[in-house]
């Protein structure tokens, strides 16, 4: 499997995304508390990592809800897939959502989300005064059946 180099700065106390199996496409973030989170039922939070990602041109990384959390617990990425941008380099911050009926405590060096690089196509957009017709027109929700 090829490796893209991604530049990573740890703030104090931080742990670098980590692979946790050879075939994983995720890295999983862990949290970068000084104190726990209590995530209320249905509430959400924004939770630091203390990471910051120097990013190639031309790819993204995603951050994603991790299967686990998400199926003990009800804990997951609230704008999943979140878009980190090449040219962000702020600290990484994950918004996650307690959809459970249970407070979910979130402590420091939790695996939380997890990362997953992609490239990106940047697409040159061209306005049109109509557009050609597909089987599926304009049909949206729910129009191709259950």
């Amino acid at each position: 499997m090829e490796e893209l180099k991604v530049r990573v700065e740890l703030l104090a106390g931080a742990s670098a995304p980590a692979y946790q199996t050879e075939g994983s496409a995720g890295a999983d973030l862990c949290a970068r508390l000084e104190k726990p989170v209590a995530l209320a039922p249905h509430g959400r939070a924004i939770i630091p990592t203390g990471i910051r990602i120097e990013l190639p041109g031309g790819f993204e990384a995603q951050v994603r809800s991790r299967s686990g959390l998400a199926a003990k617990h009800g804990i997951a990425c609230l704008n999943a897939p979140g878009t980190i941008d090449s040219d962000y380099r702020g600290e990484i911050l994950v918004i996650l959502v307690n959809h459970g009926d249970d407070p979910y405590l979130v402590s420091d060096g939790d695996r939380i989300a997890q990362l997953v690089i992609a490239p990106v196509t940047r697409a040159a957009f061209s306005m049109a005064d109509d557009l050609s017709s597909s089987d599926r027109g304009s049909g949206g929700f729910g129009s191709t059946g259950r």
